[in-house]
Formats: C-alpha cells, structure tokens, sequence
C-alpha cells in the first residue's frame, strides 16, 4: 500500500507512515534523522536492561521532545504499554490535552494497530519508523496479525461480543450528551 515518493500509507485514513531506512518516503531532515537515532538508541538502551527493542518519541514540528516510551507491557503487567502508548501518554500530560496535532511519532518499530489508533486518537498523523513490521516479525516480534482486525472489516475477530442491554443501557450516553450540549 505505498506510493512511490509520498511515503507510505496504511489502511488508517490521514495517517502518513516515512520509512526512515528505505529509499522511499519523504526527504529526511537532519532533524528526522537525528531524532530517529536518538529512539532507536532509547531502544538499545532498554534491551540491554532486559527490554524489548520497542521505543518510541513524540516531537513537536520544531524537534521539542513532548514525550518518550519503551516497552513496558511486562513490567507493568499492562497489556497496552506499548511504546508508542507509553510516549503518547507522556506527551498528552505535558500538554495538558489529548491533542497532539501536529506532532510526529517516531518509533524503532513500525506501530501495532492499537498504537497506530492511538495515535490517529491523539491527532498525530505523521509516523516516522525506523523497522517496519517485516523486519520486526523476522526478529520475533511478529504482530501482523493486527493489522487484519481492520483491513478484513471485522474489528471483532476472535473475540465473543455480545450486547447486553438493561433499560437503562443508553442513560450514561443520553446524560453526557444532554450535559454537554451547546445551545446554539
């Protein structure tokens, strides 16, 4: 799914995935390429501490470093510490928001579909990888499976969902909305 000189584009609309290590994608800066060293250094750090080779930074356009993560899915017995979700997480605190727009992720690894969510969720759109999923796949972390949640359209893919609904089911939405409504 790539174009040939406007980077690489996955099924996740408005998110622009740069291969840093490949020919193709857009012209690296100085920046881009000092700041993908420094992530995957982050990432050598943390395996030579017993980690895995996954970190991750969020960078405003002008290189300001507003958050940084590694792996830490084991450490902390959470199964969505994941670098990206990690360094988004630090950098939504720094703010103050949810809204990274404009910001960049850059990570040694080429992002799960749950942190490529994340960071459609957070507004980042721009993703600069250093390993894509083949590379990390061929090193044991292979985690293409899902991608296939969202490009089969079938989000519920082994796993049993079944919809529960007292009479009330709706009520906490229906407040919110009510709570939050603008009077135009």
């Amino acid at each position: 799914m790539c174009s040939s000189d406007s980077g690489c584009y996955l099924a996740f609309p408005g998110c622009n995935i740069i291969f840093v290590i490949r020919e193709q994608g857009r012209a690296m800066s100085n920046k881009d390429i000092r700041l993908m060293r420094d992530t995957v250094q982050l990432s050598l750090d943390h395996v030579k501490k017993g980690g895995i080779p996954f970190s991750s930074l969020v960078v405003t356009k002008d290189g300001q470093v507003l958050g940084q993560g590694v792996n830490e899915v084991s450490k902390s017995c959470d199964p969505t510490a994941h670098a990206e979700i990690m360094a988004i997480r630090q950098a939504c605190e720094n703010v103050g928001s949810t809204n990274l727009s404009g910001a960049t992720l850059y990570a040694s690894g080429e992002p799960c579909a749950l942190c490529y969510m994340a960071a459609r969720f957070a507004g980042i759109t721009d993703i600069v990888i250093a390993a894509d999923r083949h590379e990390a796949a061929s090193s044991g972390f292979d985690y293409r499976w899902t991608y296939n949640f969202f490009e089969n359209g079938q989000p519920g893919a082994g796993v049993n969902i079944q919809k529960l609904a007292p009479e009330n089911a709706i009520e906490p939405f229906e407040t919110f909305s009510a709570m939050h409504r603008r009077i135009a």
